[in-house]
Parts: C-alpha cells; sequence; structure tokens
C-alpha cells in the first residue's frame, strides 16, 4: 500500500553557479526536478511510501532522473523511458534576493507518449493519496487532461484521497485556459494545497475565508492556503486556522517551497494530526527547503523537522 502517489512530468534542471541574468551565467550545475516529483521526494524523506507515474526520455537525463527517484525510495515501477522524446529540462535564472526565473525546454515532453489506458488501476487501489498539479495539463493540455481525468476518475473509484495543488505555470498556458481548466477539476479534490494568488486566477477571489467557503460549496474536506512569507491557513472539519510563516535567516532558493509545505501537510493527514499541528509542521519544511539551492535538495527528513521544530535534540560535535 502506498502512502501517496502522483502523476507528472519531471526535468533535469540547470541552476546557475552564480546570481544575476541568466545571460551573464556560464557555468551550471545539474539537478532534479518537477514539482510532483518534488512532492513525493518530500514525502518519501519523511518516511511516507510513495510512488511516481510518469516517462522520461531514454537518454542519459531519463536515466538519471528515474536512478535519483529510486534512491530516494519512490516507486518508479509505473515509470518508463521512451524513445524519441526527450527529457524535458529548465534552465534557471537565481536573482540576488533568491527569487527564480524559469525558462523550460519540454514542448515534446516523454509524457505525450501516455494515454489514459496507459494507467494501471492497481496501482491506484493499492494507494491512499493521488497527489495532482495543474502543471501536468498545462505542458499539454489536449494529451494530458483526459489522463488526468482517468487518474482522478480510478482514485474515486477506490477511495483514494485526491490532493490537489493548482502549482498555475503561466509560461506553460494563460490565466483563461488555467481557470477554465482547473476549476473544472475541483468538484472531484479532497484535498487542496493552493496559494492564494492562483486561486484569484481559479475563481476570482484571493481572501483566504472566500476560498474556504467556496471550496466547501465543492465538498473538498481539507484546505491549505499558501501565503508564503506572510504564512498559511488551513481549514480541515470546521476548523479555519491561520498561522505566521516560519522566520527564516536567509532565502537563497525559493522553488520547492510550496512542495515542501505540500509533502509536511500531507504528512499530517496520513498521520491524522490535529489541523494546527499539521500545518506548523507544514510551514516548517516550506521555511527550511528556501534555505537550500536546489527543486528538492532542501525537502528534509523527518527527525530534521523535529529538530526545527525543537522538539529533538541537536547534537553537532
Amino acid at each position: 500500500m502506498k502512502d501517496i502517489i502522483t502523476i507528472g512530468d519531471a526535468m533535469i534542471a540547470f541552476n546557475p553557479v552564480t546570481t544575476g541574468p541568466m545571460r551573464f551565467s556560464e557555468s551550471f550545475v545539474k539537478k532534479v526536478g518537477g514539482a510532483e516529483l518534488n512532492v513525493v521526494i518530500g514525502c518519501s524523506r519523511l518516511g511516507l511510501s510513495t510512488g511516481w507515474i510518469s516517462r522520461l526520455g531514454n537518454d542519459e537525463f531519463g536515466k538519471h532522473i528515474r536512478n535519483f527517484a529510486r534512491g530516494e525510495g519512490v516507486d518508479v515501477s509505473q515509470v518508463e523511458l521512451v524513445e524519441n522524446y526527450p527529457t524535458s529540462l529548465n534552465f534557471k535564472e537565481i536573482k540576488e534576493d533568491g527569487n527564480v526565473n524559469t525558462f523550460y525546454y519540454r514542448e515534446k515532453s516523454p509524457v505525450l507518449t501516455m494515454a489514459p489506458d496507459s494507467l494501471n488501476e492497481e496501482y491506484f487501489r493499492n494507494a491512499k493519496i493521488l497527489h495532482i498539479t495543474g502543471i501536468f495539463p498545462a505542458v499539454n493540455t489536449e494529451n494530458n487532461l483526459p489522463i488526468m481525468k482517468q487518474a482522478i476518475k480510478l482514485a474515486k473509484k477506490h477511495g483514494v484521497l485526491v490532493s490537489f495543488d493548482p502549482n498555475i505555470r503561466l509560461k506553460l498556458w494563460s490565466k483563461e485556459e488555467a481557470s477554465r481548466i482547473l476549476s473544472s477539476l475541483l468538484p472531484d479534490v479532497d484535498i487542496l494545497l493552493a496559494g492564494s494568488e492562483e486561486m484569484e486566477i481559479i475563481l476570482g477571489i484571493n481572501e483566504p475565508k472566500a476560498i474556504i467557503e467556496a471550496c466547501k460549496k465543492f465538498g473538498i474536506k481539507y484546505v491549505a492556503i499558501k501565503k508564503g512569507s506572510e504564512g498559511s491557513v488551513g481549514y480541515y472539519n470546521h476548523e479555519q486556522i491561520e498561522l505566521p510563516a516560519v522566520k527564516v535567516k536567509k532565502v537563497v532558493d525559493t522553488v520547492g517551497a510550496g512542495d515542501g509545505f505540500n509533502a509536511g501537510f500531507l504528512y499530517g493527514i496520513t498521520n491524522n494530526w490535529p489541523l494546527e499541528k499539521t500545518l506548523t509542521f507544514a510551514n516548517t519544511i516550506g521555511a527550511m527547503v528556501v534555505g537550500v539551492k536546489g527543486d528538492n535538495e532542501g525537502l528534509p527528513y523527518y527527525d530534521e523537522v523535529l529538530e526545527q521544530l525543537g522538539e529533538k535534540e541537536i547534537i553537532e560535535r
């Protein structure tokens, strides 16, 4: 039984050695990225059983990503290497304040070789939570949206909770298309993990209370609204809690913070934690991630989160 499974594209992320405009960056470090993969890596490091459904190019980059995911404890039995579709890439431009500008090269993504009947129903039968994002349909709506809908259908058939992070990437599609497609998914969502700015694009509202009221009408059970440096708001079972962000000594790379938050929130749900404990845990992980360069290098292990929370003694020497 897998605690969390996900479906989505992954990429080789090239991170610049220096900060500033990318046109002046002469050296890059090869990393592995992809929002869905980041989340299950984060969950795996916390101790959850995870799996990933995807396609990668049958090239050196694809083999590297698959091996990397496997090494992080993610089940890759549903990941195939395919010919004639190069593994997706992105190049990052990291600014002095840690904010990132991303340049994608994923037009011929290997996930385009997938179809709704590619999904293994048994994989869904043996899972607790399916985590999806808006990136997968944004990469290619015509091909990937039917696959996502089939994944949701299989999850619902077997009593699997559906977790959804809009993860809107306006370099991949327009606000109008994102709103139209992603709003149509909300009635099937059980766990919403979203930024307030994303919900403004999807529903035209960004105030947490209004977002939660809208989510209740859709039947969404858990809501987590990510507000970055302003903290987060959580809702479950008639309880709404707002918590401030965890203070960060230095922000070096903001990529992956939301994925880390998601992993922490899903961990709390799988362990039936109270909402406040779950939200605190998720906030803490999000803050830890921004202090490390890379898409998933900052995702912590469970003991490291306990140390950050002051629940476990740190012994340095």
